[in-house]
């Protein structure tokens, strides 16, 4: 397994996209995030006592942004090997597919999770910078690492369910932009509070709440379980597909 791990770490990391993609989560999160702090002046909120809006929740809100560049790293991590067919190569060297698989999977969620911390906590740090802040507390700070690190495994599990980039990242945005904008166009208040629950976004991003967590349409953890049980399912049925098929 640490051959493997070893290899998957080199070909994601020397791959100029990886670099490039993990910049933009940090920049796309950060401006987000002071887009947002922007929004609020000192009249709604003098101090953090005083501000009646969820300010680390609001700070945290270019991780929803972020996240799309995630799931493009994701897909490109074993979408990229179909394209060119390395992954004839891959699977020469390594014929263990399930490790292989894991080990892609390993090291995708090692350098998001690296990215991720990165970026929320250049978000925070600029949105202080606009707003007062209260401490974000660790639910919210891990759980938006998380959130990135389990959409670039989405983005993976697609990848290997299609053997095919451009089709996972189409799906991927999807899930995660689409169908919560079909949400709100329903006029059935059940079936919006059913779909807030159900998809993968809003439901994950409730981690982020510090704040009327009774309002939320799921818990903050139970949200994020939501998105975990996609990617984890999802990259569970690739796997096995992935052991079927030749490459």
């Amino acid at each position: 397994m640490i051959r493997s791990l070893h290899a998957e770490w080199t070909k994601l990391r020397t791959l100029p996209s990886t670099w490039w993609l993990m910049a933009a989560t940090v920049l796309l999160t950060t401006a987000v995030a002071a887009a947002a702090a922007s929004s609020l002046t000192h009249d709604v909120c003098p101090s953090p006592a005083a501000c009646h809006e969820d300010t680390v929740k609001l700070s945290l809100t270019g991780v929803w942004l972020g996240q799309s560049t995630c799931l493009v790293l994701g897909a490109l991590s074993m979408g990229a090997e179909y394209a060119t067919g390395t992954l004839r190569v891959t699977l020469t060297a390594m014929p263990a597919r399930g490790r292989t698989l894991a080990a892609k999977a390993t090291a995708l969620s090692l350098m998001t999770a690296a990215t991720g911390t990165v970026a929320v906590a250049a978000a925070l740090g600029t949105a202080g910078l606009i707003l007062p802040l209260p401490a974000p507390g660790l639910r919210a700070v891990a759980g938006s690492v998380l959130v990135l690190t389990l959409v670039a495994l989405l983005g993976l599990a697609l990848a290997t369910l299609l053997r095919d980039t451009a089709g996972a990242i189409t799906l991927g945005l999807g899930l995660l932009y689409v169908v919560p904008l079909l949400s709100d166009l329903l006029h059935s208040h059940t079936w919006q509070h059913r779909l807030q629950r159900w998809t993968p976004m809003p439901a994950a991003l409730s981690v982020q709440a510090t704040r009327d967590l009774d309002l939320l349409p799921i818990g903050p953890w139970a949200g994020l379980g939501v998105l975990a049980a996609y990617a984890v399912g999802l990259l569970m049925a690739g796997g096995a597909l992935f052991r079927l098929r030749d490459a």
